[in-house]
């Protein structure tokens, strides 16, 4: 059996100009990233902005194992069975983060005969986007401490910095670091932080940005720190907001490249959807609705995390209305979510299905409290049996959804068929009454609560001392009607990963809250969660190498 990078290289891609002028695009619309990579040109987006929109298909999940269910690959996989069903249609997806690529997971581009490509490209460099938010980033630090080394002259606390410097890695040895160390020109000494790239206000900023102008708009809006008064200082203050811009201006352009049979794919922004908003770009989604009929997008992890993200932050700040909504299964994450180790999950167990599969149920119930219509769809693996298929067939019919048998991984588009028809169904009927969650006229507490208890099914809400200060002070500052984006674990509905199924009676424990004023939410930390994530014991990177043609190996 072929392995995801094996398909990949073995795959005859079109030129990126040949996909482009297939979706009707001059050859001024798109520039060229090398043969298979383009970004989408200043003057196309300009030329296309009063086009209507397509119909939007949001593609999420149950709760995953660890190794991920395939979200991305059923995305990628409806998009092509969309275009070979005749559809004028677009996917568009976030960048993969090398964390996890040399992390964990490994590749991110989908997976079999469902995936993106250039996929090594992809899954490293690409266009460079990721490096220029890190530089963006890392500059606005460098300002900040350069400003306290040359006198200080905004008062800025030390012990009041809440912008942490960031990389595009696994690194838990740079949570938590002093710098400054050395002479008095090296710097003022005090304790600082490192973040993951994707979990920046500079990665959220840019992906909910509409153009260069709203983006330096949010960007002057950052708060880097208070002063000894409680002040907030802020990007602006310290006038880099240009200079990041500039580092930025190339980045802001959506990316396009194509699936393994040739359907145009914008990949665009990468924030996690466990710590971050986790979803692709504004720009990508509407330069996506202006260019098709139809167009499949993804949001990080399950449904709790990024689905209630891009349909109560995003969506709301965009504009944007989702048409209907896919919700990705499998019988392993759901025998996973019935208590079953990791090691076991290829054995047929129908006890452990039956216990497990209320997690299923309950984001069913989720994604139409947001007014959407939803199909289920099981990402098949070769170790299913038919009798746990039927099984969730007839738990789905309960509760008014259809199930389909999505078979992607091995069979591209065409596996997706019967997917495509479900869906090109519910989308036709015109049945979708997008609304958020929650009035984001309500306090922080009263939303984070409706979060809590509507979404993740909890009873209760608790704060730590800090927490509780940090939102009466948000409060204060004006902050109090941004919507919330929390931070917590993939694994579960709750803040334990443990917690698997579908928990009652428990709290939600939030330890820390702070603002991101340029991108436009508060950010609440509930359990465990890392901003900066760690490798495992043994980390993809170690089976990761090239050789001697210069051919990547063992990227997935």
């Amino acid at each position: 059996m072929l392995t995801d990078i094996e398909i990949a290289q073995a795959a005859e891609l079109k030129k990126i100009r040949e996909i482009a002028a297939e979706m009707g695009l001059t050859e001024d619309d798109v520039e060229s990233y090398g043969n298979y990579m383009g970004k989408f040109s200043d003057s196309y987006l300009k030329k296309i902005q009063d086009r209507p929109f397509g119909k939007l298909i949001l593609v999420t999940a149950i709760n995953p194992t660890p190794a991920g269910e395939g979200k991305t690959t059923v995305t990628i996989g409806l998009g092509d069975a969309l275009r070979r069903a005749g559809k004028k249609v677009m996917i568009a997806l976030r960048e993969p983060s090398l964390g996890p690529c040399f992390g964990i997971k490994g590749g991110a581009a989908g997976g079999g005969y469902s995936q993106v490509v250039p996929m090594e490209n992809l899954n490293l460099h690409f266009t460079g986007d990721f490096h220029a938010i890190t530089s963006a980033n890392n500059l606005l630090a460098a300002a900040l401490d350069n400003h306290l080394q040359q006198g200080n002259s905004l008062g800025i606390d030390p012990k009041r910095i809440v912008l942490k410097r960031c990389l595009d890695m696994n690194d838990r040895a740079l949570r938590n670091i002093v710098i400054g160390m050395g002479k008095r020109t090296d710097g003022v000494v005090r304790e600082d932080h490192f973040i993951i790239t994707v979990a920046t206000e500079v990665m959220a900023i840019l992906c909910l940005s509409e153009d260069l102008t709203d983006l330096q708009e949010r960007l002057s809006r950052i708060i880097v720190a208070y002063t000894y008064q409680g002040k907030p200082v802020t990007a602006a203050d310290l006038k880099v907001v240009g200079a990041m811009a500039v580092l930025l201006k190339d980045a802001i352009r959506p990316n396009l490249i194509q699936t393994l049979e040739h359907t145009p794919a914008i990949v665009h922004g990468g924030p996690f959807a466990n710590i971050a908003h986790g979803c692709n770009s504004v720009r990508a989604t509407k330069t996506a609705l202006r260019s098709a009929d139809y167009v499949v997008t993804e949001a990080g992890f399950g449904a709790d995390l990024g689905a209630e993200k891009f349909l109560d932050i995003k969506c709301r700040m965009a504009g944007l209305k989702p048409d209907a909504a896919v919700l990705v299964a499998t019988v392993r994450a759901l025998k996973y979510n019935g208590g079953i180790p990791k090691d076991q999950l290829s054995e047929e167990n129908i006890d452990a299905l039956g216990k497990g599969i209320c997690n299923l149920g309950k984001h069913i119930e989720n994604l139409k409290k947001f007014g959407l219509p939803v199909v289920v769809t099981l990402n098949r693996f070769v170790s299913d049996t038919e009798a746990e298929i039927e099984y969730i067939r007839a738990y789905c019919a309960e509760r008014g959804c259809s199930l389909t048998v999505s078979e992607v991984w091995a069979k591209g588009g065409a596996g997706g068929a019967e997917l495509a028809e479900a869906v090109l169904k519910l989308v036709d009927a015109g049945e979708s009454d997008y609304h958020p969650i929650y009035d984001t006229a309500l306090s922080l507490d009263e939303k984070i609560r409706t979060i809590s208890r509507e979404i993740y099914g909890a009873k209760d809400v608790e704060y730590s001392p800090e927490a509780k200060k940090a939102i009466a002070d948000l409060t204060a500052l004006g902050f109090g009607e941004l919507p919330v984006c929390m931070a917590k674990t993939q694994y579960s509905l709750s803040d334990d990963p443990k917690l698997l199924g579908r928990p009652e009676g428990f709290t939600v424990n939030i330890r820390e809250v702070y603002v991101s004023a340029g991108a436009g939410f508060v950010v609440c930390i509930a359990g465990s969660i890392m901003t900066m994530p760690g490798l495992p014991k043994v980390p993809a990177a170690e089976r990761i190498g090239i050789d001697e043609n210069g051919r990547t190996t063992g990227l997935f």
